[in-house]
């Protein structure tokens, strides 16, 4: 801290007169100003390897821990270690996205009757309210899985329902169905198809 203000000012105080004053060794000052150029050295390096560490990190959706950037960066020629990346993801304030594990929303095996599939994979509608087709997926929030069933016309491929819920249910999927029923006006003579699930 001396040294710096020492630094700050030698060019309005003497050198020798702030070294007396401030109780340090010209001597010692003058090793930390020729290790200052070392350290700025030193902290360019560091900032142009953390913006490699970066580069890697979004280039992998930011999903990667230190482990596999260290193995990644290597693949590129870097030569590090996984600690060094550590270290550097700390600095920055990096931290790995943990991916969720696919959740089976579908329940294909129940006893409830199934209906025949009539659209056999005609996605195409000339008109609106000919073709609907629905599903549920789910979504991960910060309080939990939110379930979301929506209802699309074909014709457009517009979203004309939907609902949201925590509980993956039937009332979820028919209140989807009946927001699009509203919406359209109650239509006749829709196919409307889903998936085989027991909803």
């Amino acid at each position: 801290m001396k040294y710096a203000f020492i630094d700050q000012h030698r060019h309005e105080h003497r050198t020798q007169a702030m070294c007396r004053i401030l109780g340090v060794a010209r001597s010692g000052f003058y090793a930390w100003c020729r290790n200052k150029a070392a350290r700025t050295a030193r902290e360019e390096r560091q900032r142009i390897f953390d913006e490699r560490v970066q580069k890697a990190f979004n280039g992998a959706k930011q999903r990667c821990g230190s482990p596999r950037l260290t193995r990644a960066l290597c693949e590129q020629g870097v030569s590090v270690n996984r600690k060094t990346v550590a270290r550097s993801m700390r600095r920055q304030g990096l931290r790995a996205r943990i991916t969720r594990r696919f959740k089976v929303t579908t329940n294909a095996a129940h006893n409830l009757p199934v209906a025949p599939n009539h659209l056999a994979q005609g996605f195409l509608a000339e008109q609106p309210n000919q073709k609907w087709v629905g599903d549920i997926t789910y979504l991960s929030t910060g309080e939990g899985w939110l379930y979301l069933a929506v209802v699309l016309d074909l014709c457009g491929r517009k979203v004309i329902g939907w609902a949201m819920r925590e509980r993956m249910s039937a009332e979820l999927a028919c209140d989807a169905l009946q927001m699009a029923l509203d919406r359209r006006g109650r239509p006749t003579g829709v196919l409307v198809h889903t998936d085989r699930g027991s909803q």
